[in-house]
This record gives C-alpha cells, sequence and structure tokens, in this order.
C-alpha cells in the first residue's frame, strides 16, 4: 500500500472519529495541526486505524510516533 493510499485512509479515519469534515492531513501533521487530536482521541484513532489495517501496534511503537508520516510508515510496513 503507498503512502498516499495510507494517507487518504487516515484523513477518512480522523474526520470520522474527530467529526470534523475539513480535516486535511499531511505527512508532517502533528497532534498540534488538528484540532480535536488530543491524548484521549489520540487512543480512540489508534484503535480505529487498527481495526481498518487489520494491524496491532505496541504502546512502544506508538510513543515514538512525531507525526502522520510516521504513522504511514508505522502502517505501510506492519502491511508488508
Amino acid at each position: 500500500m503507498e503512502t498516499t493510499d495510507v494517507l487518504e485512509t487516515l484523513t477518512q479515519i480522523f474526520r470520522k472519529v474527530l467529526k470534523r469534515d475539513n480535516i486535511v492531513l499531511t505527512v508532517d501533521s502533528t497532534a498540534h495541526d488538528v484540532p480535536g487530536w488530543d491524548s484521549l482521541t489520540n487512543m480512540v484513532l489508534i484503535s480505529q486505524i487498527e481495526k481498518t489495517f487489520s494491524i496491532h501496534f505496541t504502546f512502544r511503537e506508538i510513543v515514538k510516533l512525531k507525526n502522520v508520516g510516521d504513522l504511514c510508515g508505522a502502517i505501510a510496513g506492519k502491511l508488508k
């Protein structure tokens, strides 16, 4: 799966979870860039991402993620 495909799917997940249709994610997006993305919603987002892609992240993997690009890379790595 290409990064652009993962990014498009993530955008849809973020829009659904955060209930904001105007969210536009880039690989450089962080929680500071997305209204409503805080520590609590982060866990909901991770859960939904895991369900959507049929993958699982460890706590250690989650805390290493610094931006959406890192998240895309982690997802792509698990899908290989």
